[in-house]
């Protein structure tokens, strides 16, 4: 009896410390999976690009094209990162810059119409889940302004929660919430017209030869239809770059700081210059 106790404790053993191993195994797999991920996210770029950069012209729609509704659009947009994932909570550091600009290149002299500054610094971490990058969060101080004095001095300040999720690899969906902070003393009412969030998606085809991106702005206000509208259609111009020929469309207010209380309904195209992944917004 005794020794046939002892056999079954011995298969008992036996089955349970194998299963046992296996857990523990699987969650140090998934960790090194995890970090894994991290370290080829870290391996990239410190410097690279940030928004989408673009050079676009174009003119109103339903309208008659003249020298007054008919311009250039343009904007560089990079990042330098200055960490690695290595800060609390596997976050890292960022720097960023945007400058738009709205040329006038059908008047006489060809005269910029507004120049809008946007630096920053983010705080981003990427989220991983079930050993897949699901999606980034960040949190993000930034300043906005036209470098202007005098009435045509336009400026305000945000602070910023973003979130991207990945849909697939095709997709990804984002939103963006700001606290603002508005210090220009001729914008006070610039949430009635540049928002207050904004959501939209990026879509790039199977090839890789197509890329759509939709975002709405939700302009201050409790009107569900009260928002801006930005649609960009591009197509790759070479397999190995990463330039597009791009259709923008504009709807809405607050396309550039110096008049952002005009309705603009613009139409235009040109060359669109994006990251090989998504862009940021």
């Amino acid at each position: 009896m005794t020794h046939r106790i002892l056999i079954l404790l011995t298969l008992l053993v036996g089955m349970i410390l194998p299963a046992t191993g296996q857990i523990v195994n699987f969650e140090k797999s998934d960790k090194q999976i995890a970090d894994s991920i991290r370290a080829e996210l870290d391996s990239r770029p410190y410097f690279s690009l940030y928004k989408d950069t673009y050079f676009v012209g174009g003119t109103v729609l339903g309208g008659t094209p003249d020298a007054y509704n008919s311009d250039v659009k343009f904007q560089i947009s990079f990042q330098q990162r200055l960490t690695k994932s290595v800060l609390p909570f596997h976050t890292y550091l960022y720097l960023f810059y945007s400058q738009k600009a709205i040329w006038h290149v059908f008047r006489n002299s060809l005269p910029f119409h507004d120049l809008n500054f946007n630096p920053g610094i983010g705080l981003s971490k990427f989220i991983i889940m079930k050993n897949k990058l699901v999606g980034k969060a960040t949190l993000m101080i930034e300043h906005e302004s036209n470098g202007k004095d005098g009435i045509q001095s336009r400026s305000w300040n945000k602070i910023s929660i973003a979130g991207e999720a990945y849909i697939s690899p095709n997709l990804m969906a984002h939103a963006k919430y700001w606290i603002p902070i508005v210090d220009g003393k001729y914008n006070k009412d610039i949430l009635d017209y540049s928002g207050i969030y904004q959501a939209g998606f990026q879509a790039i085809s199977n090839d890789s030869k197509w890329v759509l991106d939709m975002t709405l702005v939700k302009r201050k206000g409790w009107n569900p239809l009260n928002f801006n509208t930005i649609v960009q259609l591009g197509y790759r111009i070479n397999h190995n770059s990463n330039q597009f020929i791009m259709l923008q469309y504009y709807n809405g207010y607050g396309e550039c700081m110096m008049d952002y209380k005009q309705y603009h309904s613009r139409l235009r195209i040109g060359l669109l210059i994006r990251p090989r992944f998504f862009s940021d917004f």
